[in-house]
């Protein structure tokens, strides 16, 4: 439908402590970790997925309370926008509001759109944390053709920001013991840019997934099953060997006929 699909996610907090993860100790002498428990703080991090590709868009941050989320999201949102192709101008406003109704069909709470709305550029996927669903956001987003969808209760798993965060995490403190926060933020970032310059893109799974390529299995079997076999002309019947001798059989076939003159 030529909408772009990102997701959005909070990660953390870690805590600046030794972080659990493998090593290279030698057998037979793990790794020791100091018992001293010293409070470093802790590190929060925001996450932008673009799953098409594989782009993270990160920042790392001691708080992800609304006053630092929202700015954040408004600069990245903005820019992710601005690169996007430029559409047709909105000449049907009946056809438009349609659309943008249409991805909130099935909805439990819908949130009230706007008189006159842009033309759908983008679905932002992401949790639905009472500041997510803020009037002055979702009104910022509406105007920027930015449509909104809240993942439900236990329904974190529809997001796949989840995912990254998880691998950035475990590349970035895996084994490692960080001493305050800002050694977090700025691994967690490294590790992000690292991550960008071969982004690996994210297709959707789960148990309908299965289902579907399960089906789709089945009807290309079934195709298969049935261009295997050899057509017959005149009709959609077809064989299962070709009915045409190879020349082999029918040089046989004339020395045969022509050992016998009432065959011939």
């Amino acid at each position: 439908m030529g909408l772009v699909v990102w997701n959005q996610d909070e990660a953390g907090p870690y805590q600046a402590i030794p972080q659990p993860g493998q090593s290279w100790q030698p057998q037979g002498e793990p790794a020791r970790q100091p018992h001293e428990y010293e409070r470093g703080g802790t590190a929060k991090l925001l996450t932008l997925l673009h799953p098409a590709t594989g782009e993270v868009r990160v920042q790392g941050v001691t708080s992800s309370a609304n006053a630092v989320l929202h700015p954040w999201l408004r600069e990245q949102l903005a820019a992710i926008v601005a690169r996007l192709p430029a559409g047709d101008a909105v000449t049907v406003p009946e056809t438009n509001r349609a659309q943008w109704e249409r991805w909130q069909e099935g909805l439990q709470e819908k949130f009230t759109l706007l008189e006159e709305l842009p033309r759908l550029r983008m679905l932002l996927i992401w949790d639905n944390l009472a500041g997510h669903k803020s009037a002055e956001l979702v009104c910022w987003l509406m105007r920027h053709g930015i449509m909104p969808l809240y993942t439900p209760l236990s329904g974190s798993w529809l997001n796949m920001a989840e995912s990254i965060q998880r691998i950035l995490v475990r590349r970035a403190l895996a084994g490692q013991h960080p001493r305050h926060a800002g050694e977090i933020i700025a691994w967690l970032e490294a590790t992000a840019r690292g991550w960008n310059q071969t982004p690996t893109p994210f297709i959707w799974g789960g148990k309908r997934r299965a289902r579907r390529e399960k089906a789709r299995e089945k009807e290309a079997q079934r195709r298969y099953d049935f261009l295997a076999r050899h057509r017959v002309g005149g009709s959609g019947a077809r064989t299962a060997f070709s009915s045409r001798a190879s020349a082999t059989t029918l040089q046989r076939g004339r020395e045969w006929l022509n050992g016998y003159p009432h065959a011939k």
